[in-house]
């Protein structure tokens, strides 16, 4: 390609015509460009205006099957998890205890923040097993509403 170039670069090139877009796709030398003429609308489609752009419907989501494998990931990251939290609530309870709130009390807000991680971190654990199929509102939404509401309880429970 370039020897033909080299060898055509002495003489005068002709200028393109107007319609010619630069180059052209191998077998589609007799192709209508855009600027010569619109496409011919297909056989039972409704004839639209030129000028408009036709858009397809996107396709329904369709919610991806779970494999055993992520489940099972996605489970042993959540026992994972409740470990850290026993121990957090573990954590919390003395912390409470150490402030001079009395043992029930503190027990009560450690158990109500050990309920909220788990369920907010149950539903964050199903968003990544499975977005398409758990990250919906009819799932995640009660899980983290659940969850949400044992840590503000959690609060409240602590400061007696």
């Amino acid at each position: 390609m370039q020897n033909q170039q080299s060898a055509s670069s002495g003489a005068a090139q002709p200028a393109q015509p107007a319609t010619d877009p630069g180059f052209k796709l191998p077998g589609q030398e007799s192709a209508p460009t855009a600027r010569d003429s619109t496409p011919a609308p297909k056989e039972g489609a409704s004839a639209a205006k030129p000028g408009t752009l036709e858009v397809a419907p996107a396709p329904p989501s369709v919610a991806t099957d779970t494999s055993s494998r992520d489940l099972a990931i996605g489970g042993t990251a959540f026992l994972v998890l409740l470990v850290i939290f026993f121990f957090a609530r573990n954590a919390y309870v003395h912390h409470l205890v150490v402030r001079r709130v009395s043992p029930a009390t503190a027990g009560n807000a450690g158990w109500l923040m050990f309920l909220g991680f788990c369920f907010i971190s149950a539903a964050a654990v199903l968003a990544l097993v499975n977005a398409s199929k758990f990250l919906t509102f009819a799932v995640t939404g009660p899980l983290v509403a659940v969850g949400l509401i044992a840590l503000v309880a959690m609060l409240f429970v602590g400061r007696r």
